[in-house]
């Protein structure tokens, strides 16, 4: 393998093992390939292949490894121009990652961090999910013929939890929040040898995700916008991107200033946009967490400093807004464009339009907004 796993939290630094979990600080691993020499590639270098696979060069995978694929990625960038007339952006773009096999974002990293599992040998999964992870974990791992049990909250949508069970994923109800059902899934994967696929529990669904900034760019011609707007729970797509903006700058396919990074959460579950409003370089878990987009109700995202530290780098920001803004402008937006945008998409849109009216953002600024999943998921 010609990477190695850093840790930004204790700068320690391994070869990566057949199946790897986190830094012995109890932190994420990054993927860093420091063999590679990105100076010598182009992008005529990538592949043709219909995927985000297609990324092979800045991606953990060798030339004789198959991914595991059910054809992830190259999801649709598009401008709305209604939208932005409404909240007086010019040039406002979506992201749509609800078009993904699994109908949502999180088929990038799922397809990733399984890929590599099963080439180290994993034979079983096991992950807590608020519902989109478990639904692309139980697809990927059918692909790969695993097993996989998931570990959701019994307030997650009805129709995401029947699509856990139609890919065949063992599913596991918990009366709590996402964090309770972490415990048990950490548990089961230490009773039955499992392979815990957590968020940031192991070092390649950041991979994954980094695909984001990797297809925008390339969508953009190899140019980046000026403002990016992402929910976040856990936070692995926008850790990701901005892994991903830095390599594109150093292999010298980018140039210029890298997009401000804007966390969006809602506000009955927002421990990233408080420790970002305070100053703080972690956050505090949430107590309580509630909030009906559902992939938002993460209170204690392991990954906390690596996401403040890509909103302090970039000049970005953290963005709360209500449950009812968020769901509002889902179903307005949707119905301006035709798109099918999920709560956390609304989320994005309502924020912009905050960052909008105090002047943070500037109406001729390039903006994406991203919507993380398709929205009948929620209904």
């Amino acid at each position: 393998m010609d990477w190695t796993l850093d840790c930004p939290a204790c700068g320690a630094t391994k070869a990566p093992d057949p199946i790897d979990g986190v830094c012995a600080c109890g932190k994420p691993w990054l993927v860093r390939y420091p063999a590679r020499d990105w100076s010598q590639l182009t992008p005529a270098s990538l592949t043709p292949e219909p995927s985000m696979w297609r990324y092979r060069p800045f991606l953990p995978l060798t030339p004789s490894e198959a991914p595991v694929s059910l054809g992830e990625g190259l999801t649709p960038l598009l401008r709305v121009g209604r939208i932005g007339e409404t909240l007086g952006a010019r040039d406002l773009w979506i992201k749509d990652e609800g078009v993904n096999p699994t109908g949502s974002f999180k088929a990038r990293g799922l397809s990733a961090a399984i890929t590599r599992a099963v080439h180290g040998g994993a034979s079983a999964f096991t992950l807590p999910t608020a519902g989109n992870a478990g639904v692309a974990a139980s697809a990927y791992g059918a692909r790969a013929g695993r097993a996989v049990r998931v570990f959701a909250p019994e307030t997650t949508p009805k129709t995401l939890l029947d699509q856990v069970r139609w890919f065949g994923g063992d599913l596991q109800l918990d009366p709590g929040h996402i964090g309770d059902c972490g415990k048990r899934s950490r548990a089961w994967a230490a009773e039955s040898g499992a392979m815990d696929l957590s968020t940031l529990r192991e070092p390649y669904r950041i991979e994954g995700k980094k695909t984001l900034g990797l297809e925008l760019a390339e969508q953009f011609g190899w140019t980046l916008p000026d403002v990016i707007l992402y929910p976040t729970g856990g936070g692995t797509g926008l850790i990701g991107m901005w892994k991903a903006f830095n390599e594109l700058r150093d292999a010298g396919w980018v140039r210029g200033k890298l997009p401000r990074m804007f966390t969006v959460q809602s506000e009955g579950c927002a421990p990233i946009v408080r420790a970002f409003t305070a100053g703080e370089q972690q956050a505090t878990p949430w107590a309580d967490p509630w909030t009906v987009a559902s992939g938002l109700r993460v209170p204690g995202p392991l990954g906390d400093a690596l996401i403040l530290t890509a909103l302090w780098e970039s000049g970005g920001g953290a963005v709360a807004v209500p449950d009812e803004e968020l769901a509002a402008a889902a179903t307005e937006h949707s119905r301006l464009e035709g798109l099918d945008l999920s709560p956390e998409g609304g989320a994005s849109l309502a924020a912009l339009a905050r960052l909008l009216a105090d002047g943070t953002v500037h109406p001729d600024e390039r903006v994406v907004a991203f919507n993380t999943g398709a929205g009948w998921l929620y209904r």
